[in-house]
């Protein structure tokens, strides 16, 4: 289903699932016991033994080749028989030209995998919950798959978490003197990948190259001249982080909220001069002060523990999709800065009721480790402590082992004690910075980021297609016209310099009537010019009226973050539940990328 106009501005804070979901998840659950018991009795009467073992063998991590597109083979199937055995069913061995009996074979198991009712990765991959690939990934290759816990294996509902976390920061800047009265949270005013200067208040949405291309001062937005006046000549870096504070996560959109707001009270006068000397640097250091002591202080924390369901946005298929990577042989770690308490009850509360047979959810991991100080955990080493009772009562330990329950240690104690390394890990996270790039950096692991706004702005471009087709239209239109009249407009100025224009006709022709074909002309690049405006500011409207779309940066060009993304995530996806319509042994792929000089040459130029 396609939502446009409102219906898709409201998709991300939903505050629960769909009455259509709801009325899978009784289905799901049954799915799930059937399943989990079919496998426990397959084990059983096999003796461990998996179908198919006297026909295909498994390429180990002793035994792995690296295949033309630079991955690894280690978990690639194999075929033990002759390849041109005869089959069972009397057909004759796949002899012919390989393209044909490629698309014949092809043809002949997509009809199948069709009556079977299964959903084909084909149909999944044009969607918005879709996987997509920013470098080539061989899942088959992967032996241990992390996950972070907040915004990634379980999502909140952004208005209620994020919308209580603002209201605990706002008594705490209460109670340190500023003025909040009046002031309510309101998720729209920011999105995910936008930027805080701090030196002068505002918020920022940056290009792939670190040029500015819309700003906000406080909530109010700026003018394309203003933003060129102030940015112009600068360029968005990260790495000066006394300045940049870059919204990596929903756990970003509270702060920035309430930071955008107090703004707005420094520049009207409003707060007391009794705060001492104040500037947009200073604010926001005690905006920040007051967002982290309603992190710390508990009381944030121990609410929503004490409701999960009015935070917790349900996914019952997640599970399932575990369920599918563990008994493909892939370790599971669950790796979160959450601290035991909370990690114990939210991943009950989100897992359980989904889980087969009384399953637990720590039946699904072969480590867990809370209060992992990431990113510190992927540079350097933390003590590392053993949870032993349910109280979270703990004692110190220098080995990890399969199966264990930790506070601390470090990304290099989890590849000794697993014997993986580097690319053998992917690690899944919702945070740019903390979960894929320093993992990346630091330890060269295989990297996946969730972000689960994809969804609605992959339908908000579905929707915004017209628009965008029609506006690309009247910009190919403006430059026709433009170079038609800049080459009269270089005839002018020969013409007026005493010197012959660009050949003998255009040197002849009469100054009236280049005159007016440059007068008419350039009426009609200024009407062209007023609608294409208008146009480009309403662009991106769908997904936020503000900023526009998440993944963009004007009409062409890839947003600041999307750069991020690419660099740093070998595939990103909505959630971690769309793993279920891949496979555990899916084989990403990643596009060619375009190039400026990609465009297909004119055939006059192709027959020189």
């Amino acid at each position: 289903m396609l939502l446009c106009g409102d219906m898709a501005t409201k998709m991300r804070f939903t505050a629960s699932p769909s009455p259509v979901l709801m009325a899978e998840l009784p289905e799901l659950r049954k799915r799930n016991k059937r399943r989990s018991v079919r496998m426990i009795k397959c084990r059983a009467e096999g003796g461990g033994v998996t179908v198919g073992d006297d026909v295909f063998s498994v390429t180990t991590s002793s035994k792995y080749e690296v295949d033309y597109l630079g991955q690894s083979t280690k978990g690639d199937l194999n075929l033990k028989l002759d390849p041109l055995h005869p089959f069972e069913n009397g057909q004759a061995t796949l002899e012919g030209p390989i393209e044909e009996v490629a698309r014949t074979e092809a043809q002949a198991a997509e009809n199948l995998i069709r009556e079977l009712g299964i959903q084909g990765p084909f149909s999944a991959q044009h969607s918005p919950r879709g996987i997509f690939c920013s470098r080539t990934l061989n899942l088959r290759s992967i032996s241990v798959i992390g996950y972070d816990m907040d915004y990634t294996l379980m999502h909140y509902n952004v208005m209620a978490w994020e919308g209580r976390a603002y209201d605990y920061c706002m008594e705490n800047l209460k109670s340190m003197g500023f003025p909040v009265d009046g002031l309510s949270f309101d998720p729209e005013l920011v999105i995910r990948g936008l930027m805080i200067d701090k030196e002068k208040g505002n918020l920022v949405k940056a290009d792939r190259f670190g040029y500015v291309n819309r700003a906000m001062h406080g909530t109010k937005m700026l003018s394309n001249k203003a933003v060129s006046e102030i940015y112009g000549r600068e360029l968005v870096d990260l790495r000066n982080q006394s300045r940049w504070e870059f919204l990596n996560t929903f756990f970003s959109v509270s702060e920035a909220v309430a930071y955008a707001q107090m703004v707005d009270r420094f520049d009207d006068g409003a707060i007391s001069v009794d705060l001492g000397t104040l500037d947009y640097k200073g604010l926001y250091k005690a905006v920040a002060k007051a967002l982290f002591r309603a992190h710390v202080e508990g009381q944030l924390k121990s609410e929503i523990m004490s409701k999960p369901e009015l935070f917790v946005e349900p996914d019952p298929e997640l599970p399932l999709a575990l369920l599918d990577q563990k008994e493909a042989g892939k370790k599971l770690l669950l790796i979160t800065n959450s601290d035991y308490h909370y990690t114990d009850k939210m991943m009950k509360h989100s897992f359980n009721k989904f889980l087969p047979n009384d399953m637990d959810w720590r039946d699904l991991f072969d480590m867990v480790i809370v209060s992992a100080r990431k990113p510190e955990f992927f540079q350097m080493s933390h003590p590392l402590y053993e949870v032993v009772t349910g109280e979270g009562l703990m004692r110190p330990c220098f080995k990890a082992e399969t199966g264990g329950l930790y506070s601390g240690g470090s990304a290099q104690m989890v590849e000794s004690s697993l014997n993986v390394h580097g690319d053998e890990i992917l690690y899944v996270g919702d945070h740019i910075y903390t979960d894929v790039s320093v993992s990346k950096l630091h330890l060269r692991w295989r990297t996946a980021l969730i972000c689960r706004e994809l969804e609605e702005e992959y339908m908000a471009l579905i929707c915004s297609r017209g628009h965008r087709e029609e506006l690309i239209e009247l910009i190919n239109q403006k430059e026709v016209v433009g170079d038609l009249f800049n080459q009269l407009r270089l005839a002018l100025q020969r013409r007026s310099k005493g010197r012959p224009a660009q050949t003998l006709a255009a040197t002849n022709l009469a100054d009236q009537e280049l005159t007016e074909t440059m007068q008419k002309l350039l009426i009609v690049m200024q009407r062209l010019d007023d609608k294409i405006s208008l146009m480009l500011e309403s662009d991106g409207e769908l997904f936020n009226k503000r900023w526009g779309f998440l993944s963009r940066a004007g009409l062409w060009d890839k947003s600041h973050l999307m750069r991020q993304i690419e660099k740093y995530a070998d595939i990103y996806t909505s959630r971690v539940s769309n793993f279920l319509n891949y496979t555990p042994f899916m084989y990403f792929r990643s596009q060619e990328q375009s190039l400026a000089h990609d465009s297909p040459l004119p055939d006059a130029a192709m027959e020189n």
